[in-house]
């Protein structure tokens, strides 16, 4: 059922390889659900995928993750007020920091990218960082092609629809990003707001069990730390078949939770 009732703000911010094309779905969701929804890009990340892959914006490999942290930080300012913040892959990890620091209401940490250089033994996860980090490509961006999409990122979807998935959404991206991911810190004794992580059982970039450590480095026994895992989801959850139960279990939990 659909709740009229305005609720707070919500900001979706997207990950590597995608911009808030890739939220379109989730802030009509959460729009019918009663909050106020906020989509907005990376540095270098606005416009359509296709034009954006076409013709690559100049100095698109310099981009740093501490420009688009900054970026979000100026945006929760503008807002006057602290949002719920849902990020997936390195804007799950931009959401923990920004929980970190005291900025927002609630996070939802969609196959985050872990900081305080937590690993997997898994070894797609090695073998899709090494090629995303390699120092050896200094400040050329990683340029994302079909066949890496429907094998890596959205690896449970049949070939056609992974294909047309990548037309839509896919972009290119910055190496100096997930770089600086490798060696981000966020301080996870501290008490925080409400953290839900969400994973997929069959993501080949960040594994499940790797978004399980991520959330069970949280120690403070008086805030809320939650972890969904769902079954035959890929990097890819938050667009593949079956989004809207993810989504659904989004929203009833913040509502469990008075938000």
């Amino acid at each position: 059922m659909t709740n009229n009732t305005t609720m707070g703000n919500i900001i979706f911010i997207h990950g590597m390889f995608q911009n808030p094309k890739s939220w379109d779905k989730w802030d009509a969701y959460f729009t019918e659900h009663g909050y106020n929804c906020l989509a907005p890009s990376w540095p270098l990340h606005a416009g359509d995928p296709a034009k954006l892959r076409s013709n690559p914006p100049a100095n698109l490999g310099q981009l740093g993750l501490d420009e688009i942290v900054t970026e979000m930080e100026s945006l929760i300012h503008d807002l006057g007020t602290k949002p719920i913040v849902i990020g997936h892959s390195v804007g799950g990890l931009i959401t923990q920091i920004l929980a970190n620091r005291g900025l927002i209401e609630a996070g939802v940490l969609i196959s985050s990218v872990a900081p305080n250089g937590m690993l997997d033994l898994d070894w797609s996860f090695f073998k899709n960082s090494v090629t995303i980090a390699n120092p050896l490509k200094g400040d050329e961006p990683i340029y994302m092609d079909v066949n890496t999409f429907h094998s890596v990122f959205a690896n449970t979807l049949a070939e056609e629809e992974a294909k047309e998935m990548y037309q839509k959404l896919a972009t290119h991206d910055s190496r100096n990003v997930f770089r600086d991911c490798l060696t981000a810190k966020v301080d996870v004794s501290k008490p925080h707001v409400p953290l839900l992580f969400v994973s997929g059982s069959e993501d080949k970039i960040i594994p499940a069990d790797l978004v399980r450590k991520n959330a069970e480095a949280y120690t403070d026994p008086d805030s809320i730390t939650e972890c969904k895992i769902f079954p035959n989801r890929s990097h890819f959850i938050c667009g593949e078949t079956g989004w809207e139960e993810v989504a659904k279990h989004v929203c009833k939990s913040l509502k469990a939770h008075g938000l």
